[in-house]
């Protein structure tokens, strides 16, 4: 499990100072980001350096307890399935207690990007997101 720590913002929030729930996608991508990053799949040098790129395809998040600005969050990060052309990341927001305070999913597919088709899974992406099953 890869583990990415984030603290609550004031811009992360709506007017009673409670997270704001669009906000909770962005703090779980950048988590996906950071684990790419440790895995050698930045998004830079996915984007200078190699013939394909991973969007998601679907995204679901859930809401467990309110969370305020200043809140200290650890979110988790593991991998839910492998696939030819595709894998899932799973998300568990938890708070300074360890409770769990939000949780989501992404799938993310593999495309070329010149022509925008599904491709394989690179090899050497499938062995590195193994790591963190």
């Amino acid at each position: 499990m890869f583990i990415y720590r984030h603290t609550l913002k004031l811009h992360e929030t709506d007017a009673a100072g409670l997270l704001f729930f669009s906000h909770q996608f962005t703090i779980l991508h950048d988590a996906y980001e950071a684990l790419l990053e440790k895995i050698g799949y930045s998004f830079a040098r996915m984007l200078k350096k190699t013939d394909f790129f991973l969007p998601i395809v679907h995204a679901e998040s859930d809401y467990k307890h309110p969370l305020f600005v200043g809140d200290r969050l650890m979110i988790e990060v593991r991998i839910g399935q492998i696939g030819t052309t595709s894998f899932s990341f799973l998300y568990s927001v938890r708070n300074e207690q360890k409770k769990i305070v939000g949780s989501g999913k992404t799938v993310h597919v593999t495309i070329n990007k010149k022509t925008g088709k599904k491709i394989p899974l690179p090899a050497s992406l499938q062995r590195a997101l193994k790591q963190w099953v």
